[in-house]
């Protein structure tokens, strides 16, 4: 279990994967050395999974966010896990969920328009085993999107 010191380093951490082990001791009135060992063995346990770099979308040319529902026409394990599988080689896929309620799937879809999305959806999406129905919600406005965990004090 993390302490509150773990915590912040995992807020910090958070908003600024770049900082240094000598920022880090800095923000937290520590030295560096028990600084380093903690972010280490964060990771070790996994609490940190990795670091990567957050982009902007819209400088890369892709507005157009979609939030689409799936329901797949039959439920066994074998059909949820090949959707899965299929999913993953999806790129204008960024996140999948499997859900409780009327869908099976909420996938979120970045791409450029709306001709790209409904070439996604008719010769990607559909070719995929056994689906059954999709929806699709259109984001006309992002009004959060922090991607930080609420990590407690």
């Amino acid at each position: 279990m993390t302490d509150h010191i773990d915590r912040s380093i995992l807020r910090l951490l958070q908003k600024d994967a770049k900082m240094t082990t000598k920022e880090l001791a800095s923000q937290l009135s520590l030295t560096a050395t028990p600084v380093f060992e903690r972010v280490k063995r964060l990771e070790k346990d996994g609490y940190i999974k990795g670091y990567r770099a957050v982009l902007d979308r819209h400088k890369l040319n892709l507005p157009l966010v979609v939030f689409c529902n799936v329901e797949l026409e039959k439920h066994r394990e074998e059909f949820l896990a090949r959707f899965e599988q299929d999913v993953q080689s999806l790129p204008e896929v960024v996140e999948c969920y499997h859900i409780a309620g009327h869908y099976d799937y909420l996938l979120k879809v970045v791409v450029k328009d709306m001709e790209v999305y409904q070439h996604f959806v008719t010769r990607k999406l559909a070719a995929l085993e056994n689906i059954g129905k999709v929806q699709s919600s259109f984001v006309m406005t992002e009004v959060k999107d922090s991607g930080l965990l609420p990590v407690a004090t």
